[in-house]
């Protein structure tokens, strides 16, 4: 059982002087076990969506393994609780499908704790956002969906989003309803939302099984960043800067391996699909229909690249989200 502090630590008090950090805390609570580490034990969070599929198949196929490191998989209930547990030594990194927000907020609030070493960029191309409406809906355009009832996806992150594409998309007046990502679509289909600012496997649900449709994809890349063939990082796998510099040889193996599972995934997409059986609830025929996200390492980052993900977190910064401005160079890993 998970044993905390009487009193919150410095890194954790100043989190909760960020803005919206004190809300995502409030759900706090993953019944996760402390593990002594025999060798140095990576454990690695995930939330359990598709954009994490190198993670799931280096771990499957023995990618870590074979570079001789004991790797641990930590299941999250969202983006923010990984995060969470990396800045209270509970994991030592984040899989792909991390929010980027998520763990920026924590860079804010204890300064060179993370360190990002792979993102999922995706656009209109490589579909991972999306607004989601019942398959009846009348709704044609997101200014279609003023006034109305629109959930989210819970964090920061997810309602931010959802409050500036609705308001970028003409869809003024509307309300943001937090909701886990799991239940969108049996709400759209009980007619208790109008609308969902969600992520994929969802929109591929509720066409599978004829209750919902995709109003637009690609949401982010359009209204936060001007094109919708932008790259939106909104998700990133990272290591604790902790763990680089007490294991600095194991870090790099890990970010070996886990390019590993980047590059099988974007040779052997179909036969890397498998792979998201046991770590999300895709399986059976689903598997096959899910949009993949795309990968970028932190040597493959070009310019463009990092204006594009410096645009997204000016966007919280904008907000009001976070506190100061967070330069994107500063996180990513260097080799």
């Amino acid at each position: 059982m998970l044993t905390r502090p009487a009193s919150p630590s410095p890194a954790r008090r100043r989190l909760l002087k960020t803005a919206g950090a004190s809300a995502a805390l409030a759900t706090l609570g993953a019944p996760l076990a402390l593990h002594a580490q025999a060798g140095p034990k990576l454990r690695i969070g995930y939330w359990p969506i598709a954009a994490g599929l190198p993670f799931y198949a280096a771990v499957e196929l023995g990618y870590f393994k074979e570079a001789g490191l004991n790797v641990e998989p930590l299941k999250f209930a969202g983006a923010q609780q990984i995060m969470e547990g990396m800045l209270s030594d509970r994991c030592d990194g984040s899989a792909n499908g991390t929010g980027s927000a998520n763990i920026a907020i924590g860079e804010i609030a204890a300064p060179g704790s993370f360190k990002i070493f792979c993102s999922n960029p995706s656009n209109a191309k490589h579909v991972l956002d999306e607004v989601i409406v019942p398959a009846g809906s009348t709704a044609k355009t997101m200014a279609d969906l003023k006034g109305k009832r629109v959930g989210s996806g819970p964090g920061i992150q997810n309602v931010t989003l959802a409050k500036t594409v609705l308001e970028r998309g003409g869809a003024t007046g509307a309300t943001v309803v937090e909701l886990p990502i799991g239940q969108h679509v049996a709400a759209l289909a009980a007619g208790q939302l109008d609308g969902c600012y969600t992520l994929e496997p969802t929109g591929t649900i509720g066409r599978m099984n004829g209750t919902t449709r995709v109003l637009e994809a690609g949401v982010i890349a359009r209204y936060v960043l001007g094109d919708p063939m932008a790259p939106w990082f909104g998700g990133s796998a990272s290591l604790t800067s902790a763990l680089i510099k007490k294991n600095p040889a194991e870090a790099k193996k890990f970010i070996a391996a886990y390019a590993k599972g980047v590059a099988y995934v974007r040779s052997k997409p179909d036969e890397a699909r498998q792979y998201m059986k046991g770590y999300t609830a895709i399986e059976g025929p689903l598997t096959g229909e899910v949009p993949l996200a795309a990968y970028m390492m932190y040597d493959e980052f070009k310019p463009a690249d990092i204006a594009h993900f410096q645009k997204f977190f000016d966007l919280f910064s904008e907000k009001g989200i976070f506190s100061s401005r967070l330069m994107v160079e500063t996180m990513l890993y260097k080799g």
